[in-house]
Formats: structure tokens, sequence, C-alpha cells
């Protein structure tokens, strides 16, 4: 017994010391996401996500306002090749939106019009267009104005010279490699921290920005910091003031946080809407930026943020994903595991995705197979529509 008693108390030694050590090497958010990983079942962040961590809320609209239904709503089946996307990947919602008016339109598993999902990266679309917003309203000078007037506490040899601007076209030269496999990088870290604001507090801006487009989940984590110190609002406060409550979003909201008390959103991800509201801002800039008659966002930042900005970055802009395929051009928000809103603004269609997996990236570029296939697979229908009308 007492041989036992002295293994435990040596085994109790090395796990403090293992403890210590992570904390100490900067890798104590290890045992918080082991936790994460013990209680969901799953190493990979998922379609759900907000029912186990906190969240701020987001009220939907005060004037909520239906889609209309397209005159055409349903009547052309998915093609095989799309119930087969959907099978295999997993699709929790499938929209595509003509004219304005819904076209087409599935759901899956328990998920319904109003069934709350993650954007991932699809809300960074939004947090570029709050800039856009803030400018606006003189709570920020221009796309020039330096990041250091708001968050005084960056550092590295080129902090000075970081714009908000270059926060939003992914070109702020941010020590920050996106890497969503492997554990020991900053991005499982700050998709697990309860302190997103100390994390990013130690990342320096180690090369020249405004020269290059490099994607970092980083760069939107510090521009909904710049917004908020310029503000003095929160994140989703002014996302539900700039956008969410003119657009008539129809259902509540959430983003989720890092901790609960007086926590901060993951603004880089985890806005948690559904298809249609998420559409709803992709057919403000398919409008150039009107909403109902209103111009909610000018009509000149609708058109910088859909046009590439970088030579290395040409299917990217102000937070919009930009490309052709088959002549059609494109835009859109796009975020982890296949979320997509696709707008093709000369054709007047939007092509909504959500699910809870995609393909890997194609060879060559920063898309994947799925990408491409289900815009396809959209016009597929709307196009035999045509076909058959009298």
């Amino acid at each position: 017994m007492k041989k036992f008693a002295s293994f435990l108390k040596r085994l109790l030694v090395v796990l403090v010391l293992l403890v210590a050590g992570l904390y100490i090497s900067g890798y104590g958010y290890l045992i918080e996401l082991g936790a994460k990983v013990v209680e969901l079942g799953r190493t990979s962040a998922g379609l759900e996500d907000y029912v186990y961590f906190d969240s701020r809320p987001i009220a939907k609209s005060d004037n909520p306002q239906a889609w209309p239904l397209h005159a055409d709503y349903n009547s052309v089946p998915a093609t095989s090749n799309l119930q087969k996307l959907h099978q295999d990947l997993e699709t929790a919602a499938f929209l595509i939106i003509k004219n304005d008016s819904i076209w087409h339109e599935q759901y899956f598993e328990t998920f319904g019009k109003d069934s709350k999902t993650n954007s991932f990266s699809m809300v960074k679309t939004i947090v570029s267009a709050s800039l856009a917003k803030a400018i606006e309203e003189g709570d920020v000078k221009s796309f020039g104005q330096k990041a250091k007037a708001f968050l005084p506490w960056l550092k590295g040899p080129y902090a000075d010279s970081l714009t908000v601007g270059n926060l939003a076209t992914m070109s702020s030269g941010l020590k920050w490699k996106e890497d969503y496999e492997n554990l020991l990088t900053i991005t499982p870290r700050t998709y697990i921290t309860q302190d997103i604001v100390g994390v990013m507090k130690t990342l320096p801006i180690e090369a020249a920005p405004g020269k290059r487009f490099v994607y970092q989940s980083g760069s939107t984590q510090l521009l909904s910091l710049v917004l908020t110190a310029a503000t003095g609002e929160t994140i989703s406060y002014l996302v539900r003031r700039y956008f969410w409550n003119p657009l008539g979003a129809h259902a509540d909201a959430n983003w989720r946080l890092d901790s609960a008390e007086n926590g901060v959103e993951k603004s880089y991800c985890c806005f948690n809407s559904n298809a249609r509201d998420f559409a709803r801002f992709a057919a403000l800039f398919k409008n150039g930026g009107i909403w109902n008659g209103t111009q909610l966002i000018s009509a000149d930042y609708v058109q910088k943020s859909t046009s590439p900005q970088f030579k290395n970055g040409q299917d990217y802009g102000y937070g919009w994903w930009l490309g052709s395929h088959k002549g059609k051009r494109y835009y859109s928000m796009r975020g982890h595991n296949g979320q997509y809103v696709i707008v093709f603004p000369v054709e007047d269609v939007i092509v909504v995705r959500l699910g809870r997996r995609q393909l890997p990236d194609l060879p060559g570029v920063r898309h994947s197979a799925d990408y491409l296939g289900y815009m396809e697979e959209a016009f597929t229908m709307l196009n035999y529509e045509t076909a058959t009308s009298p």
C-alpha cells in the first residue's frame, strides 16, 4: 500500500509539473481543448458549437421581413449530382434565390428555416463591411487610418504601419499561420481561448502591411477589436444596428464569446444564424448596397469590396471571395466545412449552402470541388426551368 501511495504522489507531481510546463510554454489552452474534446466527442469545430460555448444574443429585426417565394418555388427537384453532394457532405440547408425570391429550398436532418448554424469564416465578410459603416458614420476616419490609434498595444516591427484597411483585405503582416488541423497552432488556440484579446496581444505585426494577400483569421479578430474601440460598442451590437435589424432578419442569432463574463466575440467565426438570414447580406450587396429602397452601405464600397486588391490575391476583395466559373462572375462569403453564400450579380442569383463537411481544396486554387459543384448544379436546375418553360 505504501508503494502504491508513493506512486500516486510521484504521478501527481509529474502531472502538476506537466500542467505547469504547458502554461509556462504558452500551451495551457491544450488542457481546456482536451476537456472540450471529451465533452464534444470530436476534435473538430462543428455547426452547432454555440450550444457548448458562451454566446451573446442578437435579437431578430424589430421589423422581420419574410423572403418572397418564387412563383416556381421548389418546382424543379435537385439534380442527382446535387443530391449526392448533400448526402456525402452532410448538407444542413441549401437555397437558390432568383430575382430576390426563394426559388429552391431544402433542409436536412433536423434543420429548418430558423435553425442556427455556425457561420465560420462567412462572418468575416460582415465584419469587413462593418468597417465601411464605421467610416461612413465617422467613428473611423478612413481605410488608411492606423490601427494603433485604436489598439495601442499592437507590437512588432511594422505595428506602426498597419492600417484598418490592411486588416479588411488580409494584408496585415500579422504573425499567424492559418491551420485547422494542427492543435498546436494559433487557429485552434483562438477557437478555444477564454481570453481572445490576451492572445491577440502576443502576436506581432512581423511583415510590412499592405504588400500581399495572406488569409488570416487573426486579421479579422483585430479588425473587430478596432471597431469596438472606435465605437465603444460590441461587434454584435454594431452588426445588428448596421445590418441585421434593417435587413429584416427573421430569427434570433447569436455570436460566440471567449467567456461568459465581459466576453469578447470570436469575430473571425462563430456568428450563428440561418440560411435565409445569411442570404439577406448577399442580396444587399447584389443590389448595390440598397435594401427596400434604402442605401444601407455605399455603392462605392460594394464595388471596392468585390474587386481584387492584390496581384497575389485576385480571388479576394474586402471580405468577399471572388471568381468566375463557366463564364459566370461571382463573389461569395465562405466558411470552414463548406459554408457558402454565393452571389451571381449578372444572373441575379444567390446560392446558399450550409453543412458539416466539404472536400479538400483543388490543386493550385483556394477552393474545393464541392464549392464549384453547388454552383454548377444550381444552374443546371435553373436552366432546366428555362428550357421547359412554355
